[in-house]
């Protein structure tokens, strides 16, 4: 009797045989009711309908099933990720190594297709100058907006190059950005048109721009320029500044001081916030102030802390937040050193 072909799994076949629609079906089911509704926030009428209809027909399905398509689900993730992060190359050699090379082919290419329908995603592959000679003459509510769709690193590029009287009107206007609405987006696609081919309409509400963003921008401009944005912020929307320094440098933050800074805000510190802010910290933590406290000081610390029970998490998150605002002070004093690059003044001599 001749050698049979082995067959394949009844499961496997079932997987090979289902549509998109029912895969995000799959998906939809094993994420549970609590977390699909938060993912039906972000699709379009047609898109709920669609899904609904598959997840109300999809009836009895089996471990093999669910485990195959979360698989897939899982790498096309990892594969979005990487491509976003480190770019179409990057992205290669990853996930090659990780899976194979037909594997990664397959991912990249439904991967690529998702992410060329994103608004203004042209704009990553432009040269910069050139995308900063078409930017510069446009309104900053404008600029706000298209920046919001850029990757943060090159954000701030445009930024730390915009003429000076549209740098604070911009930085504002991204600040105060929530979600925008799908009439919004295409009137800016309209105003661009002419100079841009490829804009594509963005059917939902995105959630662009913010206090975070803005906050992750300035953390990567130099320092020069975000002197100047924030000395006329300081003028012109003291509020505004404030929140934005409060959000680029946070208490985690710590960790990334040298010794000699860390040492030096810790003379001005009231014990008392330092009790209170490391109630609540790491180890590693911990650690950094009191490797860099005096004998004296840590024991009285230590002391402090093991008495001190019952401590609300408001009193420590305030803790913290006065530690920081110290050190950002400092910092502008020019006696602590917050390491982020991008300027000659931080470089230690």
């Amino acid at each position: 009797m001749g050698a049979s072909q082995p067959s394949i799994p009844e499961d496997t076949a079932s997987f090979r045989k289902l549509s998109p629609k029912q895969k995000a079906a799959l998906v939809v089911v094993a994420m549970g009711a609590d977390r699909a509704s938060q993912l039906y926030k972000y699709l379009s009428e047609p898109e709920i309908e669609d899904l609904t209809y598959e997840v109300a027909r999809i009836g009895k399905t089996t471990n093999s099933q669910v485990e195959s398509t979360l698989d897939e689900f899982y790498k096309l993730c990892l594969a979005h990720k990487m491509m976003t992060d480190g770019g179409m190359d990057y992205a290669k050699v990853v996930l090659e190594k990780a899976f194979g090379e037909s594997t990664a082919k397959n991912l990249l290419d439904k991967v690529s297709k998702t992410l060329a329908s994103k608004p203004f995603n042209f704009f990553s592959k432009g040269d910069p100058k050139a995308l900063l000679s078409l930017l510069a003459p446009e309104r900053p509510q404008v600029i706000a907006l298209i920046m919001s769709y850029m990757e943060v690193a090159q954000s701030a590029s445009v930024l730390e190059n915009l003429p000076e009287e549209k740098r604070i009107p911009t930085v504002i206007a991204m600040a105060n950005m929530d979600r925008v609405s799908p009439e919004a987006i295409a009137i800016v696609e309209a105003e661009m048109k002419r100079k841009f081919s490829t804009i594509i309409t963005s059917e939902d509400n995105m959630s662009l721009g913010g206090i975070d963003y803005v906050a992750d921008v300035m953390n990567h401009i130099d320092r020069s320029s975000e002197k100047k944005i924030f000395d006329e912020l300081d003028v012109s929307n003291p509020d505004l500044s404030s929140e934005i320094k409060d959000k680029m440098f946070v208490f985690e933050d710590i960790l990334t001081l040298d010794d000699r800074s860390v040492q030096r805000f810790i003379r001005d510190c009231d014990e008392k916030d330092v009790v209170f802010a490391l109630k609540t910290a790491s180890e590693e933590m911990k650690e950094i102030f009191f490797n860099n406290m005096s004998k004296r000081m840590a024991e009285s610390v230590r002391d402090d802390m093991e008495t001190k029970s019952n401590v609300r998490l408001k009193d420590v998150e305030e803790a913290q937040q006065r530690i920081v605002n110290l050190i950002r002070k400092l910092e502008a004093q020019g006696e602590v050193i917050i390491n982020k690059g991008g300027d000659e003044d931080t470089i230690i001599v």
